[in-house]
């Protein structure tokens, strides 16, 4: 994908732009003949403006000459980025209800906060404690769910609480988690993706780049490797991945690995190197507004020859509090002898987190 040159205006993207203003609309889509809006609170719904033919056509004019590409019967997508947008548009040769635009908007900021994760139900404040605490002992998370239920929103909550002098490299196709921008002063390197330089060539890449944490935006394919290789050498990250269950998580890594020589020794990696799984999911609330809360929580641990997974939540309630001797050893080394220590959270809630 190419860069829009131009900071994105009203007059640009008409019919879209008041959409793209409010605060908790994410994504603003088109389907050749309605217009729908996905609202973090209301959920998605169709809106009433009609988008012209001749609105369309010159949006979408406008987008191939700031990128430099044709859109026509011959060239059928055309994708690109601003700062905040990622937008993808599909040709009506191939679209046959029509012209079909999608704006992804992820703008650089943290819509979560510890008071609002506590009392809108996202999980229990002792749980919130622990992750917490578990990206201090720096462990490696991985976060599931199904698309659009807040993988990344979450896992940008947890970054901030990683010191500001440990490096920070995030690798992303289109620019999402804006990890300098939501946490200033911190050191980051933030990679894009391009024809050129693949998932795979940037976790390679960034092994010479002294990085403390690797956050991959998504693992999808064969780069997830690498991921672990990565994270064996001391390197710890986040990545997000689709998923509906944290159980089927070294299933999902091994498949994702393709043909591996030796799978039994990958599965025990899995084990060794993912620490904690977060399963997040949408739900619909009494007021009829959208909510997101932690359905599952879980830690994988390689204890002596037996791969395993401690469950601390399943459906949303707290099941355990069994944490394996690796993840309590993490935690003491790191100076927490009570993993569901709360007495940190004060003071980032003072600091505005």
């Amino acid at each position: 994908m190419e860069d829009l040159m131009f900071t994105p205006s009203e007059e640009q993207f008409g019919v879209f732009w008041n959409y793209l203003q409010i605060p908790e609309v994410t994504d603003v889509d088109y389907n050749g003949k309605e217009l729908w809006i996905t609202h973090l609170k209301k959920g998605r719904y169709r809106a009433k403006e009609e988008v012209t033919e001749s609105f369309l056509s010159a949006f979408t004019h406008n987008i191939s000459n700031c990128i430099n590409k044709q859109f026509n019967n011959a060239n059928k997508i055309l994708e690109a980025d601003t700062k905040e947008l990622r937008i993808s548009i599909l040709h009506d040769s191939v679209a046959m209800t029509g012209i079909s635009v999608c704006i992804r908007k992820s703008p650089a900021i943290i819509r979560n906060t510890i008071d609002s994760m506590i009392t809108g139900g996202f999980c229990p404040e002792k749980v919130l404690c622990l992750l917490v605490n578990c990206v201090q002992a720096k462990m490696n998370f991985v976060f599931g769910g199904e698309p659009g239920a807040g993988k990344t929103e979450c896992a940008k909550f947890f970054m901030q609480f990683i010191p500001k002098e440990e490096r920070v490299i995030t690798i992303e196709d289109s620019l999402e988690i804006h990890y300098a921008d939501i946490n200033p002063g911190a050191d980051a390197v933030e990679l894009r993706i391009s024809p050129g330089f693949t998932y795979t060539d940037a976790i390679k890449a960034c092994l010479r780049q002294n990085p403390k944490w690797l956050m991959l935006s998504e693992a999808r394919s064969v780069e997830v490797t690498s991921l672990l290789e990565q994270w064996s050498t001391g390197v710890n990250g986040f990545t997000t991945i689709h998923l509906d269950d944290l159980r089927k998580l070294p299933d999902r890594i091994q498949n994702m690995m393709g043909n591996v020589k030796d799978a039994d020794r990958m599965e025990n990696r899995i084990y060794r190197y993912v620490n904690v799984g977060i399963l997040v999911r949408r739900r619909k609330l009494p007021d009829g507004t959208i909510g997101r809360y932690m359905d599952q929580l879980c830690f994988y641990a390689r204890e002596g020859e037996e791969n395993k997974i401690y469950m601390l939540m399943k459906d949303g309630e707290l099941v355990s509090e069994e944490l394996p001797e690796d993840i309590l050893r993490k935690l003491r080394d790191a100076g927490m002898k009570k993993p569901f220590d709360s007495s940190n959270l004060q003071r980032y809630r003072e600091e505005g987190k």
